[in-house]
């Protein structure tokens, strides 16, 4: 059988999966979504009233006691892989998903970095919270809460686990593939506090408003497959 005639795998998310296991995972989904928002509109509103100034200059005094030339430099190109660096890999993952023709995996990535985008701004425009005093970097010229770095890193960095490690055969390289994807988020956000870019207080958020935005889409997207399936057996 010739390359051109060999069957295309299907689509991974298009595989028939149990009734009973979809409404699992969106209820899963939806009870982490509603807790992200009730932790994040909490640290929201003890933040503007200054109720975690010492918690963020407790973490930021204890983290910054640890700094070197060579751990600063180690801090900046980890923080790279949670800005710019994560820019060009966004990019990349569309366009090599489009070339392996996973193209709900496409859909998926974009979306979620399209409503990361516009969860930041917005949240950045509607608390309005300066920036820390830096340590080592020059002041970024947008606001402080919350952590666009931990935001965009959680919804990448995690949405591309999920479709790698969805795709792997072993146990094992799933177990990798998550591990790798929360160490990487866990360091870029370390990475913003270290620099003194963020308060600890803005990581925390920006991880909190990822959950809840990669939550409520999986939460949508578990719905809508739970609704196809019904149909389809309805109209059996």
């Amino acid at each position: 059988m010739t390359a051109a005639h060999k069957p295309r795998l299907p689509e991974l998310e298009t595989v028939p999966k149990p009734i009973v296991l979809l409404e699992t995972a969106a209820l899963t989904s939806l009870a982490v979504a509603v807790l992200s928002l009730f932790l994040f509109a909490w640290i929201a509103e003890s933040m503007s009233h200054d109720r975690t100034a010492s918690f963020d200059l407790a973490v930021r005094t204890r983290i910054h006691e640890f700094a070197s030339p060579a751990l600063t430099r180690v801090m900046i190109a980890i923080s790279f892989l949670g800005g710019d660096g994560l820019t060009v890999a966004a990019i990349l993952s569309v366009i090599v998903f489009f070339r392996l023709r996973w193209r709900r995996a496409a859909l998926w990535m974009v979306v979620t970095i399209l409503g990361a985008l516009v969860l930041d701004l917005s949240l950045k425009y509607a608390f309005h919270r300066s920036r820390p005093v830096p340590f080592f970097v020059a002041v970024p010229h947008t606001y402080s809460f919350p952590s666009g770095h931990s935001l965009f890193s959680f919804c990448f960095y995690g949405v591309l686990a999920g479709l790698l490690a969805g795709r792997t055969g072993s146990r094992l390289g799933r177990v990798l593939t998550w591990t790798l994807a929360a160490l990487l988020v866990a360091a870029i956000g370390l990475s913003r506090i270290y620099l003194g870019v963020h308060y600890p207080s803005d990581v925390i958020a920006g991880y909190l408003a990822a959950s809840l935005w990669v939550s409520t889409l999986l939460t949508l997207d578990r719905m809508r497959m739970r609704h196809k399936r019904s149909r389809g057996r309805g109209g059996g």
